[in-house]
């Protein structure tokens, strides 16, 4: 174990921290201002379907969550991606900053990249359930 190793662990449990977080307060944000049923909408009036705000929901609650205390974080991470995408693609004509009018696509962009580091630095300190290697899960997964 090279010291870096300690730095890095820590630094993954950072940033696993602040996804995990910022997943979190989206959701909650989501829940108690725009509601389910104004999240549906909003949905509907992108030309997405509404009844999607539900899963959505509960995947960045869950995923916030698992992140937080770190369970399988290396697989959390990417699974969430799909959202920011979605995220950046209804922030793209309003410009790249996040302090435009309706938001840029800078932050959701920052956080594809985040969770990609996430993903591919590790699981990082003190994570309650380690992400299983690629190859413990192809042998998990019958085929």
């Amino acid at each position: 174990m090279s010291p870096d190793d300690g730095a890095v662990s820590i630094g993954a449990l950072l940033l696993r921290l602040a996804l995990g977080a910022m997943w979190l307060s989206h959701a909650l944000m989501k829940i108690v201002v725009f509601t389910v049923p104004g999240f549906a909408a909003w949905l509907d009036g992108l030309g997405l379907p509404g009844f999607l705000a539900g899963p959505v929901l509960v995947l960045e609650i869950v995923g916030g969550t698992a992140l937080i205390l770190g369970v399988w974080p290396r697989l959390v991470a990417p699974i969430l991606i799909p959202i920011l995408a979605v995220a950046m693609w209804t922030h793209l004509p309003n410009g790249w900053l996040f302090t435009n009018t309706g938001g840029g696509w800078e932050y959701p962009a920052y956080l594809i990249v985040a969770s990609i580091a996430q993903a591919l630095i590790g699981d990082g300190a003190w994570a309650a359930r380690r992400t299983p290697s690629l190859g413990a899960l192809r042998r998990a997964i019958p085929v």
